[in-house]
């Protein structure tokens, strides 16, 4: 192969994987990952947490009329000597918290 070629290859390879990377970000969903430091982010807003998880398969919820897929997940928060259990759902499109819920 001549050096030209294996320029023109890498040149139009890059551009390919750029390309690609722009569409995967555009239309990538929130991982449950984040979902869940963002929920951690904002539970601390409030005081320390002690424990948290999360559900890594996305489920549908309803609230309020309208149809959210969603990550289940919970916070363990200690106040006053007491932990405290909530658990919450964090939208999958924008990382936000649906709903959050005291359950113990």
């Amino acid at each position: 192969m001549k050096k030209r070629d294996i320029v023109l290859a890498f040149g139009i390879g890059a551009a390919i994987g750029f390309l690609a990377k722009q569409q995967v970000d555009t239309y990538q969903k929130i991982s449950p990952e984040k979902a869940l430091y963002n929920a951690k982010e904002a539970y601390k807003k409030n005081g320390p947490i002690s424990g948290s998880w999360i559900y890594m398969k996305p489920e549908e919820i309803e609230k309020n009329g309208l149809v959210f897929n969603a990550y289940r997940g919970g916070i363990t928060r200690s106040i006053d000597g007491e932990n405290k259990q909530y658990e919450f759902f964090v939208d999958l499109e924008t990382g936000g918290i649906i709903e959050s819920v005291q359950t113990a």
